[in-house]
């Protein structure tokens, strides 16, 4: 079962009509990398004030993150983010696409130390001030070696229960035009597609896509692109 949940926390509700593009645009995904016929699945729709216990979620921006997370995460719990962004410049009053990490680590939802973060790049100097105090580890874009990286977060990960969220921005804006903050010098979709495919062997207990925002999109290719890497987890 797909979980959508169409929310943002205001700012950018453009992307509260992402989970049902991004269900539209895996309709016409036949299969995924691993040959696997894609047949139409079962959705359901929630809010943040009821999530239910779901495999994927569809957002939506980066705040919903906080409330699945909170809702399953267990003492052994670790999380997987790929983003252009920490997301842990400031706290506000309540999580946002912002600081929704910082939320989850603060109120101790997750153990800083079983945090990772792939793929940043223009981050504020605070942000790294604060992922240095927490050690929280993170990977930069720049200088990043895929399979090295790779291989030190498989390890790291391979006995916890893995949530893994999905800022469709990690990837560099030729790749995915359809966001609210695009970060020149991403990933590619191939070398996301790379990690996902990899990690997915860790059989993860839960994933989300999140951040893609339609109005900013061109031809549907952020949407297609966040259809291809769901198909990958089906």
């Amino acid at each position: 079962m797909i979980t959508l949940i169409p929310y943002s926390d205001g700012e950018h509700k453009a992307c509260e009509k992402a989970p049902n593009e991004i269900v539209k645009q895996l309709k016409n995904i036949f299969s995924n990398e691993y040959g696997k016929y894609i047949k139409e699945q079962p959705t359901q729709t929630a809010d943040i004030s009821n999530i239910p216990n779901s495999r994927i979620y569809l957002g939506g921006d980066h705040s919903i993150t906080y409330h699945t997370v909170k809702k399953i995460a267990t003492e052994n719990t670790a999380l997987l983010i790929f983003d252009a962004h920490p997301d842990v410049f400031q706290q506000f009053d309540k999580p946002t696409h912002l600081d929704y990490l910082k939320f989850l680590v603060e109120e101790n939802v997750v153990k800083p130390e079983n945090v990772i973060l792939i793929g940043i790049r223009n981050p504020h100097p605070q942000e790294i001030q604060y992922l240095k105090s927490k050690g929280i580890t993170y990977f930069p874009v720049k200088g990043l070696k895929l399979q090295d990286t790779c291989d030190i977060v498989m390890e790291r990960l391979k006995e916890k229960d893995l949530y893994i969220s999905i800022d469709i921005d990690v990837l560099d804006p030729a790749h995915a035009p359809g966001v609210s903050y695009p970060e020149p010098a991403g990933l590619t979709t191939r070398q996301l597609l790379y990690f996902l495919q990899r990690v997915r062997n860790l059989i993860p207990i839960a994933i989300d896509i999140v951040e893609v925002n339609p109005d900013n999109d061109i031809n549907n290719i952020t949407s297609k692109t966040a259809a291809k890497i769901l198909a990958e987890f089906l």
